[in-house]
């Protein structure tokens, strides 16, 4: 038996983690890099996609076993080394892969134990339900800690009404968590409201570099729900995980570019060598791997 104290902060990976790591990296080889052109140019995950990803289990492992998950151990750790490995293939794919997972992630940080119950066993089922989050507010000084949709109290729970865009799969999932103000508390808390509530409507949108991805706005009119639909989300510490997921995916897309480009630098010649021979375009390159690996260490 070792005679060395447990370490107080080990970042090794665990079997589990390893296995999983591994298994996206082959997805991705197998199911994002031969078909993201396509995705890109149909504006649309490729049919069947989101089903592929959902059976590599990432919305099931932090799920408790109770609520019929894996309950693995989460670690910020692995789950950006998985944003990553997501990123090399596609942004969008990436992001519209791991959105439940945002969903699943909060709902276990900051729902009471009735609504993961209520939220998260449907999304362990074996058919199961897909979830996303409405943050984001059309308007060009969009800040987070100023939302214009608003939640009003009711006789009957809460009245909701705003405008939500760049959601994520929207049109797809059953649980839409809408970040709103609540009048007056001067406060902010997250609503769970189903896509097909009555007076909400949601419309596709397009953005450059993530065509893949379903992105939506998402208008709600009126739009009641329970009072056990509100979660009491600390947003602070909901943008910073978010955050540094979208960067986790952004640093995949990186490395994707310079596995592109140090072999083309390579291949390509000019006047009988390489281009990679010419001091520019080598230093170029250079400053390509310092930035990424400086990107990597702050994500």
């Amino acid at each position: 038996m070792s005679d060395q104290p447990p370490a107080c902060f080990d970042l090794t990976l665990t079997e589990e983690q390893r296995i999983t790591r591994e298994s996206l990296r082959r997805f991705v080889a197998s199911h994002i890099k031969p078909v993201m052109r396509q995705a890109d140019e149909a504006a649309q995950a490729p049919a069947g996609f989101y089903k592929q990803a959902n059976e590599l289990g990432l919305c099931l492992m932090p799920i408790p076993e109770a609520l019929g998950g894996a309950g693995m151990q989460r670690s910020p750790i692995a789950n950006m080394l998985n944003a990553e490995d997501l990123g090399e293939g596609d942004m969008g794919l990436a992001i519209g892969a791991l959105t439940p997972l945002s969903f699943v992630n909060a709902v276990l940080d900051f729902g009471t134990q009735a609504q993961q119950e209520t939220y998260l066993t449907p999304m362990a089922s074996e058919q199961p339900e897909t979830a996303t989050i409405a943050l984001m507010e059309p308007r060009a000084t969009f800040e987070a800690s100023e939302l214009q949709t608003l939640a009003q109290p009711v006789a009957d729970g809460y009245r909701i009404n705003g405008v939500k865009n760049l959601v994520p799969l929207a049109d797809q999932a059953r649980f839409i968590l809408v970040l709103a103000s609540v009048e007056g508390e001067g406060s902010h808390a997250g609503f769970v409201v189903e896509r097909d509530a009555e007076g909400v409507s949601i419309t596709r949108e397009s953005f450059m570099g993530l065509r893949p991805l379903s992105l939506n706005r998402v208008a709600l009119e009126d739009v009641v729900v329970p009072p056990s639909a509100r979660i009491n989300v600390d947003l602070n510490r909901l943008l910073d995980l978010s955050s540094i997921g979208l960067a986790a995916v952004t640093v995949g897309c990186c490395q994707a570019v310079l596995d592109y480009v140090v072999p083309y630098v390579n291949e390509r010649t000019a006047f009988g060598e390489p281009i990679s021979h010419r001091q520019s375009v080598a230093f170029m390159v250079a400053d390509m791997a310092t930035e990424l690996e400086a990107m990597r260490l702050m994500v």
